[in-house]
C-alpha cells in the first residue's frame, strides 16, 4: 500500500461530500467510518451515513460513532435502496458541498483514497471519476465468486472490473462526481434498485459530461458468501440493465447480448427430444463455462477452483432471468395498458 498522499487539488479545498449508503453492514461499517474520519483529515468535508432500515446493529453502530465525532451524521432511508440514499443526502446537504464522493460499504478503500479521486479529477479535467474494482474473497463460496468477477467469464470484460491505465469511459464503478453535474441531470433515478450507476452515466454523456476511469486507486469488493445470494444479486443486476435499456431504448452491448441469450439457450434445449440441434446452444454455454473453471484451477494450480464454473453459471442464468423478467413484464405492462380495438 502507498504511504505518500498525493498533493491535495484545488478542488479538495473546498467541502466533498462523503455518502455511505449502507443496509445491514454492522460487520464492515465501523472500521470503514474510522477510516472516513481519516481521510477528512486530508481534504476537509463530512460523512453521512445513510441506512436503509438496517436490522443487524448498523443503525446503533453509526450513531454511537455519530455521537463521538462531528464530521459524521446519519439519515434514515425509508425507501431503502441505494439510488434513494445518494439523492436523500445530496438534498439534506443544501448546496454546501461542491463534489459527491460515494463509497459503499460493501468494499475496502486504500487509506488516501479520496485524496487520490479529486487529484485525479484535477488532472484529467473529467466531470466524473470511476474506478477499478477488484473482487477478493477469504474462503469457500467467497473466494469462488471474486474469482469467478475478476474473470472475463463473469465481468465479460467490463472495464471497471479489472486494473486500468486510466481512460475516458462510458460507465464505470462511481467513487466522485462534481455535485453540479449530478445535479444538473437530476441525480440517481430512485426508481433504479439495481444499475442506477449505469442509467446515470448515460445521462450524463447524452449531456456531454466526461467519465475518467482512474488507473488509481483500485478498491478491493467483498463478494457474497452463498450461491443464493450470488444468485439473487445477479437477478437484480439483469433486470436493472434491462430497465436502463427500456428506458432509453439503447440496445445492449455483446457481453451483455451473450448473458441475455443464456436464459433462451436453456428453455431451447428443452425440444433435445424433437431434435438434438436444439441442446447445441446450452451445451456450447456449460462447456465454456466448465473450460473457464478448469482453466482457472489450471493456471492458480488450485484444484477447487474449477468449481467457479458453478458460480458462473449461476450468474449467467440469475442475469438472464432478470433481464428476461424486466422485458416481458414490461411488454405485458404496455400489452395491457394499450386500449382494446373498437369491435363491432
Amino acid at each position: 500500500m502507498r504511504t505518500e498522499i498525493p498533493e491535495i487539488p484545488k478542488v479538495a479545498k473546498q467541502l466533498p461530500l462523503i455518502v455511505v449508503p449502507c443496509l445491514n453492514e454492522a460487520e464492515h461499517i465501523a472500521p470503514l467510518l474510522t477510516q472516513l474520519a481519516r481521510m477528512t483529515n486530508q481534504i476537509g468535508g463530512r460523512v453521512v451515513v445513510v441506512d436503509g432500515g438496517s436490522t443487524d446493529g448498523t443503525w446503533e453502530i453509526v450513531s454511537a460513532i455519530a455521537e463521538r465525532d462531528s464530521r459524521i451524521s446519519r439519515l434514515d432511508n425509508p425507501r431503502r435502496i441505494q439510488s434513494a440514499a445518494i439523492n436523500l443526502a445530496v438534498a439534506e446537504d443544501r448546496g454546501v458541498s461542491s463534489h459527491l464522493i460515494r463509497v459503499d460499504a460493501h468494499c475496502r478503500y486504500p487509506d488516501d483514497y479520496c485524496a487520490r479521486l479529486l487529484a485525479e479529477m484535477d488532472r484529467s479535467g473529467a466531470d466524473s471519476v470511476a474506478v477499478s474494482m477488484i473482487a477478493e474473497g477469504k474462503r469457500g463460496v467467497e473466494a469462488l465468486n471474486a474469482m469467478v468477477q475478476n474473470s472475463t467469464v463473469g465481468n465479460g470484460g467490463s472495464r471497471h472490473r479489472m486494473r486500468s491505465e486510466g481512460q475516458f469511459v462510458d460507465h464505470g464503478h462511481h467513487a466522485l462526481i462534481r455535485l453540479d453535474a449530478f445535479r444538473a441531470v437530476g441525480g440517481y433515478d430512485p426508481s433504479f434498485s439495481h444499475n442506477e450507476d449505469a442509467e446515470l452515466d448515460f445521462r450524463l454523456r447524452r449531456n456531454g459530461y466526461r467519465i475518467w476511469l482512474a488507473a488509481d486507486p483500485v478498491i478491493t469488493y467483498i463478494p457474497r458468501r452463498s450461491f443464493g445470494a450470488l444468485a439473487r444479486q445477479y437477478f437484480n443486476y439483469g433486470r436493472g440493465r434491462a430497465r436502463t435499456m427500456l428506458k432509453h431504448a439503447t440496445p445492449p452491448q455483446l457481453r451483455q447480448t451473450k448473458v441475455m441469450m443464456v436464459l433462451p439457450a436453456v428453455v431451447l434445449s428443452a425440444l433435445t427430444s424433437v431434435h438434438w440441434i436444439f441442446a447445441v446452444p446450452a451445451a456450447l454455454w456449460l462447456g465454456f463455462c466448465i473450460a473457464s473453471g478448469v482453466i482457472l484451477a489450471v493456471r492458480h494450480r488450485r484444484a477447487w477452483l474449477a468449481l467457479t464454473s458453478v458460480s458462473a453459471m449461476l450468474m449467467h442464468v440469475a442475469w438472464s432471468v432478470g433481464f428476461w423478467r424486466q422485458i416481458l413484464g414490461s411488454l405485458f405492462a404496455v400489452a395491457s395498458a394499450a386500449p382494446l380495438g373498437d369491435v363491432r
